[in-house]
């Protein structure tokens, strides 16, 4: 009897002693992830690099597929990736555009930490458009436009963020992707049926067919028209229904790092975007668009004009996206 009250003390003590080094051992890996989640400092946004990169890729000309200025940027971007330490895969797509043009498209991806499987999706589109269709200037409308704004800004900011990312991982895996084909959309002019679904051609390709089968990611963030003067930046639509809370969290952290007259509080209208895709792909995605209120369309004055050019380019806009979006990336 003394002996059993003796044997079952000792299991007793023995269990607690083995569930306060248990709890012990929790409440130690719960303080180191969280003093990782604090040491990990958030890196300054070069804007005058992501300026360069935009001005690098306007240098080689109009990125419409099919030209041989379409070809040696999707080299430069490739090789700008490798070269800040992503794992680069090119996704080569032949598309059929809206009057039955075959596009030889090509998606760049670029990943980092590639076994994470806790991922992050950042996204732009990197073609130019073939046609100034919004121009003032009828005569202009079937020229093509240097995509200063629409296109090279966007993919201006994410290799920046490349650059800071190889240099210092995040707790996060990284996906950066450069979609091709999203502005060869039917313009006003065609005269077949209307086809919304002719933009994002890229995109579209790689949600059907993503370069990791099953690929997840925890959500999306797409730049589009990121560099323009003066920006601002509203909850687009379709992002708002999809994933409103990444909107929250993005907009949040603009606020609090000042930027607040570039992400304004308002809602703008719903843009067939890239990240419409992504979204029906189920990863919930979010559009970074400049939105003006002022305009018909609701997008820059620039929007699909031979003006949209480096001249109306602000790095201030671009330090304001970028910071932004590396305070997300690194604070997961």
């Amino acid at each position: 009897m003394d002996i059993l009250k003796i044997a079952l003390l000792g299991g007793t003590i023995f269990s607690f002693i083995s569930c306060g080094a248990q709890s012990h051992k929790q409440n130690m890996n719960a303080e180191s992830e969280e003093l990782k989640r604090i040491e990990m400092s958030v890196p300054a946004f070069e804007e005058d690099s992501a300026y360069k990169y935009m001005q690098q890729q306007v240098d080689f000309g109009f990125r419409i597929p099919n030209t041989p200025a379409h070809r040696v940027t999707a080299e430069f971007l490739a090789s700008e990736l490798e070269r800040h330490g992503a794992d680069v895969f090119i996704q080569e797509a032949r598309v059929t555009a809206y009057n039955g043009t075959i596009l030889n498209a090509k998606n760049i991806i670029g990943s980092y930490s590639p076994e994470k499987k806790d991922r992050v999706l950042l996204f732009a589109h990197w073609d130019s458009r073939p046609y100034a269709d919004n121009d003032p200037d009828e005569a202009n409308h079937q020229k093509p436009i240097m995509g200063a704004n629409d296109g090279a800004s966007g993919v201006g900011v994410l290799l920046e963020i490349a650059r800071l990312v190889g240099e210092r991982l995040p707790n996060i895996g990284i996906d950066i992707i450069f979609f091709d084909a999203e502005d060869y959309g039917q313009p006003y002019f065609y005269e077949g049926p209307d086809n919304e679904n002719s933009w994002a051609l890229g995109t579209q390709y790689w949600t059907a067919r993503p370069h990791r089968p099953g690929y997840r990611a925890r959500y999306g963030i797409l730049l589009d028209m990121v560099g323009g003067k003066d920006a601002i930046f509203a909850r687009e639509g379709f992002s708002q229904r999809y994933a409103s809370g990444i909107n929250d969290k993005v907009w949040s952290a603009a606020q609090r790092l000042g930027y607040g007259k570039y992400f304004v509080n308002t809602e703008g209208g719903y843009i067939t975007d890239d990240h419409v895709y992504v979204n029906r792909m189920g990863i919930p995605s979010i559009d970074i668009i400049q939105y003006d209120p002022n305009t018909e369309t609701g997008f820059c004055k620039q929007w699909h004009t031979l003006d949209d050019t480096m001249d109306f380019i602000d790095k201030e806009t671009l330090k304001a996206v970028g910071q932004t979006v590396l305070e997300i990336i690194y604070n997961e």
